[in-house]
């Protein structure tokens, strides 16, 4: 069995697939209390080390085992067009914001435990220069000459809502497409919210925003916020015949149907979470971890991938 460290494990999402496809989750590293809490209840056999991914070396990782595969979701703050307050030069994205460097940290891990094989996941504007070829140099210097930039759509394999994300790795990844599922598949079955399932409680809200999002159509949002590539939509009903829109931290849903929000419970189904999966910590950080999540059947999607082409054969 390969031995599998998640760097920036999050909620999990990433580990989830990995260890569905059959690997053996040792570490996960994250330096917000909440998400390790999440990541250490749900992989009760793994170390959780709540710990910032610039402050560890390659000691701290060997003291428990050795990595045959490095996964993680960097930090997309510095590179997405979500961000308002996104550096200007795409360069200081990478170098310059404390955030961003966290990526260059992640290839220092990588280039300092040798492991067989590296995945990381982030928004698709990194695969674009001149990011592409500082990551392509910063590869090449710690002995990885080939890096690949593979971009998937999280909707090709399972997850009910839109994703497009690179997973830039040593190895080419193009699975197989699954199955398509919509926002009736991935709410459906599940009891009415506070009736006892983890992280299916009532969001609330002011009289007010209650009494505007009841009248929203399906597709309508209630709210838009300016990022550095356009503006965004929150607050949107969703369709039930559709894909759902982007998950993200600070994005909230309306049921299709009732007058309410989605609950973390609802908005982690859209992002292909089993229902044992449980999120810890105050709710905002709930969504949060969910919204930052690689949604776990895409994550298999890889995980498989890797495991059929490079490691069974």
């Amino acid at each position: 069995m390969y031995n599998v460290l998640d760097l920036f494990a999050g909620g999990g999402g990433f580990s989830r697939g990995f260890a569905e496809a059959g690997f053996k989750i040792i570490i996960g590293v994250d330096v917000d209390p909440n998400a390790a809490r999440t990541f250490s209840y749900n992989f009760p056999h793994a170390v959780t080390l709540e710990e910032d991914v610039a402050s560890i070396d390659y000691r701290h990782i060997e003291k428990y085992g050795k990595p045959d595969i490095i996964i993680g979701g960097s930090p997309c703050e510095p590179f997405t067009a979500a961000n308002p307050n996104r550096m200007e030069d795409p360069l200081d994205r990478l170098y310059a914001d404390p955030l961003g460097q966290l990526t260059l940290h992640f290839v220092r891990l990588v280039g300092e435990l040798q492991p067989r094989l590296f995945v990381l996941e982030n928004v698709p504007v990194v695969a674009q220069e001149p990011i592409r070829s500082a990551l392509e140099r910063e590869f090449k210097r710690i002995g990885f000459d080939e890096l690949y930039f593979n971009v998937l759509l999280a909707e090709r394999y399972g997850t009910p809502s839109h994703r497009r994300r690179v997973f830039i790795s040593n190895v080419e990844i193009r699975p197989r497409g699954g199955a398509r599922r919509l926002v009736r598949d991935a709410l459906s079955g599940l009891p009415p919210p506070d009736s006892g399932i983890p992280n299916h409680e009532t969001v609330t809200l002011s009289p007010g925003k209650a009494e505007r999002i009841a009248r929203l159509r399906p597709g309508e949002a209630l709210m838009k916020f300016k990022g550095a590539g356009g503006i965004y939509e929150n607050f949107i009903r969703l369709k039930w015949n559709e894909i759902a829109p982007t998950v993200m931290g600070s994005r909230r849903f309306v049921h299709p149907e009732e007058p309410r929000l989605l609950t973390v419970r609802e908005q982690a189904r859209l992002m292909g979470f089993p229902d044992d999966h449980v999120f810890f910590g105050p709710k905002d950080s709930q969504f949060n971890q969910v919204g930052e999540a690689v949604p776990p059947p895409l994550a298999y999607a890889v995980a498989h991938y890797i495991k059929r082409e490079y490691i069974n054969s």
